[in-house]
């Protein structure tokens, strides 16, 4: 006989982890909360984030741009980095998204598509946390369809002069470099844009209900000239862009499972202490229902993940993949998450529990790096081979 299923990972789905996966769980987890958790309440309640002070911290742990390679990047596995995603996204949906937008966009944008002396410039310093980079696509009127921006770049003489607006950027106002991407005669194209460049403006949007301890911004660019080896010097299109979604995606399908977890262990211990009728509110048959559909909805998305990061560090990972996993995990946490808002009661609503701030952050997760309507229909085409959005 085996022993009882530990009710946190009821599954032992952390069983199948390397060593060196399980040390930085354990490293992350450690940090996360001796560093993030003591403040992350703070941090959402006045809308700021100790930018500068966090990248270096987890420069310092190896966390940004970890899955890459080279240029001072730890170059773990796939899954190594989702796990990682995962426990910073059990503080809070805005740290993990501090970490996924440094590595998962700017710095895999130009360590993909960057010529050799943009990668040598800047990701040293985006690793180690001395400069901050932000990822220029989303615009006011190009969400789902970023095709359709009209942010252009044209040829003037040797130089390229940018002019546009985009939206909903993340780390924009922090940032020391942005990856913006804009349309030209040749197709769209990225650039990579220092943000002390004359004719750039980061405003940083305010009166956010949700990720409010992650810092969003409005690009402005007014006649910014850049050289052209500010230019990405091969990718043409939405190819680009498109692969650096993906691999943000895949921080989010994980980094979620973090969020519906904590989520999970606040009802559980505070229905196990919290007395009503004589006896805790684990004891009544409509709670325990509760909490055993919030540890199927873990475990299940746990499951998801961690596949899902097998198939990314065998190579055999498909963009589709990643849009089950997006679809099906944020899905599941934003469920677990107003349930677990429910059995606290009042106090589900109180920043001294953290059910409140995951539900509000999760409805941001379930709209950027692709709606949840758009990972359906993504996964519709699929299996059809039908495309229902075009």
């Amino acid at each position: 006989m085996t022993s009882t299923p530990d009710p946190q990972d009821f599954l032992d789905i952390d069983a199948g982890l390397t060593g060196e996966e399980r040390d930085i769980r354990d490293a992350v987890r450690a940090y996360a909360a001796d560093q993030l958790a003591p403040n992350v309440a703070e941090w959402y309640e006045s809308g700021e984030l100790p930018a500068a002070e966090l990248a270096k911290g987890l420069g310092q742990l190896g966390l940004l741009g970890m899955h890459l390679e080279g240029y001072g990047c730890a170059g773990t596995s796939a899954t190594a980095y989702g796990v990682a995603c995962r426990e910073l996204e059990a503080v809070d949906s805005g740290l993990r998204s501090f970490v996924s937008v440094q590595g998962s966009l700017a710095m895999y944008a130009i360590h993909h598509w960057g010529s050799d002396e943009q990668k040598n410039e800047w990701l040293p310093q985006m690793s180690a946390g001395d400069a901050l980079g932000c990822f220029g696509l989303t615009e006011p009127d190009a969400g789902s369809d970023p095709g359709s921006m009209r942010t252009r770049a044209v040829r003037d003489g040797a130089d390229w002069v940018l002019d546009g607006t985009k939206m909903w950027i993340t780390n924009g106002t922090v940032a020391n470099v942005a990856v913006v991407w804009a349309q030209t005669d040749e197709g769209i194209r990225g650039f990579v844009v220092p943000t002390d460049t004359p004719g750039f403006t980061a405003n940083e949007v305010k009166h956010k209900l949700s990720l409010r301890a992650s810092l969003t911004a409005e690009l402005v660019l007014e006649g910014v000239r850049l050289p052209d080896s500010a230019a990405f010097p091969e990718v043409r299109g939405l190819r680009g862009p498109l692969s650096c979604l993906n691999e943000a995606r895949y921080g989010i399908l994980y980094g979620v499972v973090g969020a519906a977890r904590a989520c999970y262990r606040s009802a559980l211990e505070y229905t196990m202490t919290r007395e009503q009728f004589g006896k805790p509110l684990a004891g009544f048959q409509l709670t325990q229902r509760k909490l055993a559909d919030m540890l199927v909805e873990v475990n299940r998305s746990g499951l998801v993940a961690s596949q899902i990061g097998r198939l990314k560090d065998a190579g055999k990972l498909h963009h589709n993949h990643v849009s089950f996993g997006k679809l099906a995990n944020v899905r599941s946490a934003i469920e677990v998450a107003r349930t677990a808002r429910t059995m606290l009661g009042a106090n589900g609503i109180s920043l001294e529990y953290p059910v409140m701030r995951h539900m509000a952050n999760l409805e941001t997760v379930l709209t950027y790096e692709g709606t949840e309507e758009m990972h359906a229909l993504s996964l519709g085409q699929s299996v059809t081979g039908l495309a229902a959005f075009r």
